[in-house]
């Protein structure tokens, strides 16, 4: 007799900004979920890439992509697509075979009430995960004033949420305590982190050309991979470029800022600053590995306090990089652990490069393989997986009539 098999369950992910590996962007979604066993699982996201501003065509049968509109900056037209995206996710997500849980994320705070919205019509669970705190996020990084009317209206909109998921997913330890101060149970919190897996950081000369094949370099080469916008601090690294001539940063990737920090390059003469264009995160994994240095920078902003989850940090320590960091609480934290680091005020980037770099080779790798078991042991692909694995088997059990 054949052996019974029960039937998976499905799981409808909501994402704006999701990509597949085979585009530059935020993959955290396609990795944990590809690793679940027994779930389907199906990803909506937005059928623009808001850098290039081409239309994204998902090459990943797990992605449905959906139309939206298109912005340059921090304006009402980012509203509006927040706004086109809900709207036409929800239409898509009621299209889709009829899921067992609805995982909506944020950023933006518009994705989960859709996914809200699909969850009720359907009569599943509703899982909210938060990736930025909103709408304080919002507030400390000054495009929302404090007690506006939009703030009170986001702030209401935000115990709406919590009150109506059946879990809530944070990617940071901190959060916890700002959750049950407005109010959340904690029995509905669970921790589900950024993270990276070592085993995909090695490199791989065979198939992608090496990052030091890609720029002259000249002593250490310093990495940054990540987005080019306000909130990163970018002007701050090009401030310690300026002091740190002998030395070769390069900057790979997109954003908003990018157009005015080539020209700031340009007009100083950083001759030893270069930028790349964003590669998909498969040829990311492959040749990060090869610098020396990964730099971890951010804008100041007190929301940090808080708790913070940086993709790029992960990235760095999986590809064995020691890592120069400038961001208080959860990442200086797993620097000083894992002893794979620095972190420094802001205005001792330049400092702290200094001194990394000075260190010898071996000194280098030691701190660089420190990182990458602690990757592996507390915050790999695979342990994060395992995590949202027991959250979703767990909520699923909570409405089977079979585990009553």
């Amino acid at each position: 007799m054949a052996e019974h098999r029960p039937a998976a369950r499905r799981v409808l992910i909501l994402n704006h900004y999701a990509k597949p590996l085979s585009h530059s962007g935020g993959t955290r979604h396609v990795e944990l979920f590809g690793r679940l066993e027994g779930w389907d699982w199906t990803i909506i996201t937005a059928g623009v890439d808001h850098i290039s501003k081409q239309v994204y065509v998902p090459d990943d049968p797990h992605f449905v992509a959906v139309p939206v509109t298109t912005y340059t900056r921090n304006n009402h037209r980012r509203v509006l697509s927040w706004f086109s995206y809900a709207r036409n996710a929800l239409v898509a997500g009621l299209r889709q075979p009829r899921p067992d849980v609805v995982y909506a994320s944020s950023p933006h705070i518009l994705a989960p009430v859709a996914g809200w919205v699909v969850a009720r019509l359907r009569r599943a669970k509703f899982v909210l995960e938060i990736r930025d705190l909103w709408p304080e996020a919002m507030v400390s990084t000054g495009y929302l004033r404090s007690g506006s009317l939009v703030h009170r209206a986001l702030r209401f909109l935000e115990l709406w949420l919590y009150r109506r998921a059946d879990r809530i997913v944070m990617v940071a330890h901190g959060w916890r305590s700002y959750l049950t101060s407005r109010g959340v149970d904690e029995s509905k919190l669970g921790w589900v982190s950024n993270s990276a897996e070592p085993a995909d950081f090695d490199l791989r000369p065979d198939v992608y050309q090496p990052l030091r094949d890609r720029v002259p370099v000249r002593g250490r080469l310093i990495v940054f991979a990540g987005a080019h916008g306000p909130i990163n601090g970018l002007d701050r690294l090009l401030d310690a470029a300026a002091e740190l001539p002998e030395h070769t940063f390069v900057l790979i990737g997109d954003g908003h800022d990018k157009r005015e920090l080539v020209q700031r390059a340009g007009a100083e003469g950083l001759t030893n600053v270069r930028f790349l264009d964003p590669v998909p995160k498969q040829e990311l994994q492959a040749v990060l590995g090869g610098a020396d240095i990964g730099v971890h920078v951010l804008a100041y902003s007190p929301v940090y306090r808080l708790g913070a989850s940086p993709n790029k940090l992960y990235d760095y320590l999986a590809a064995g990089l020691p890592v120069l960091n400038n961001c208080p609480g959860e990442p200086e934290d797993i620097l000083l652990t894992s002893d794979s680091g620095l972190t420094v005020d802001s205005g001792e980037i330049a400092a702290g490069l200094r001194k990394l770099a000075e260190l010898d080779d071996a000194t280098l790798v030691e701190m660089g393989r420190r990182g990458r078991h602690f990757i592996q042991e507390h915050r790999s692909r695979a342990v994060m997986s395992a995590r949202l694995q027991r959250l979703l088997d767990d909520v699923v059990a909570t409405s089977d009539p079979s585990n009553k």
